[in-house]
């Protein structure tokens, strides 16, 4: 995709320059710093410190019902209503 970009003249020369150095392209040489920002940590979201909430009740299953069996689980949420 081609693009328009307002770059600094002396930051313009240096990449050109370091391009030419590394015999790569100008474009190349921006694409692979864009990819190298984006990858480091002060790209990613940030993430919420909250504490997920947590249920502490008491009690526990009613007694006589299987927890290992999704249809016992099911069937007591349906009766509860």
């Amino acid at each position: 995709m081609k693009t328009t970009l307002d770059i600094n003249d002396s930051l313009l020369a240096n990449a050109k320059a370091l391009a030419a150095q590394q015999r790569t392209t100008l474009t190349r040489l921006i694409e692979e710093g864009l990819q190298l920002r984006l990858r480091s940590p002060l790209a990613a979201p940030r993430i919420s410190k909250r504490k997920i909430p947590v249920f502490k009740g008491r009690g526990g299953l009613v007694v006589g019902l299987n927890p290992i069996s999704n249809k016992a689980m099911l069937d007591a949420a349906d009766n509860d209503a």
